[in-house]
């Protein structure tokens, strides 16, 4: 007797041969979804930090920097002695006196009240705008900055408590003027060792000329216009300033720099991306055309 599955099988047998060669094969995606899908995943990894918990990590450092800094008054002595021994460094290496700088600026009283005004005035808030426009524009560069920010400001705590200095305005043997006292505007009271609102033996490093090379470079990081580089100009003015008005050495910038170089050797910034970079190049991707890519199809049976 003969069974009558065999039409079935024969039906089926059938059925998968008048499937389409290729239909096993998945069909690779378009080329422009392919590329739209490769730009949004450094977006997604550009997270930006919860905006709470950065103001208070913020205004945390803020405090310790400050609280840091006062540690270290009551060092009269030693801040003047080792003003003496920067200052005979100085002359030894045959760096260029501070008063050079400073006799242009006494050229006209204008020239040296904007000085003073820009020592006082100008280092925070041109640091607090720097990473907040990070922040709402270029997240992951905003972490890598306050990470190197972070890391030289504790240093530079530490080099502040090793090593009080005296500023060159209150060295006799430099001979040079305290040009926010005779001029004003000044940060400074008229006698160091008793200002409570500042220390003024935290000398070395610098962090006014260590906090505008950074922010220079951030922004010549971050973004992608072809002046960028003129951000240099910042921490340049910002060393023409702090020497001129006699605030710091030339040794004072050379440490600051060395300490950010170090940090920037370890803390490493994030790679340029449409997203942590700008969108200037986006245009010139979206205007391309769109080439398809050949279907994969199945050789045959």
């Amino acid at each position: 007797m003969h069974s009558r599955t065999e039409p079935a099988e024969s039906e089926s047998e059938s059925a998968s041969d008048s499937e389409p060669p290729d239909a096993a094969i998945p069909r690779a995606a378009p080329y422009g979804a392919a590329t739209a899908a490769h730009r949004a995943a450094p977006r997604s990894a550009a997270v930006r930090p919860p905006l709470l918990r950065e103001l208070l990590l913020v205004v945390g450092l803020f405090v310790v920097y400050k609280a840091g800094r006062q540690l270290a008054t009551g060092h009269t002595a030693e801040a003047f002695r080792n003003a003496d021994r920067v200052w005979n460094l100085e002359r030894s290496v045959h760096l260029p006196g501070e008063g050079t700088v400073q006799t242009a600026l006494l050229h006209g009283d204008t020239l040296v009240r904007l000085a003073n005004t820009y020592y006082a005035t100008v280092h925070f808030p041109a640091t607090a705008a720097f990473l907040i426009w990070l922040y709402l524009r270029r997240p992951a560069h905003y972490v890598w900055a306050r990470r190197v920010l972070a890391v030289v400001t504790a240093a530079a705590l530490v080099g502040h408590l090793a090593f009080p200095l005296a500023p060159p305005r209150l060295l006799d043997a430099a001979g040079l003027v305290d040009t926010g006292q005779v001029y004003g505007p000044t940060v400074y009271g008229a006698h160091p060792a008793t200002d409570e609102m500042a220390n003024q033996f935290a000398a070395m490093p610098s962090l006014h000329f260590g906090w505008a090379l950074m922010v220079a470079i951030g922004l010549i990081a971050a973004t992608t216009s072809r002046w960028r580089r003129l951000w240099l100009l910042h921490p340049l003015l910002t060393l023409l300033v702090i020497v001129g008005t006699a605030n710091h050495y030339w040794l004072d910038s050379v440490v600051a720099t060395a300490l950010l170089g170090s940090a920037l050797a370890v803390i490493h910034s994030p790679h340029r991306t449409v997203t942590t970079a700008g969108r200037a190049r986006e245009p010139e991707r979206a205007a391309a055309p769109v080439q398809d890519v050949p279907e994969l199809v199945r050789a045959g049976r």
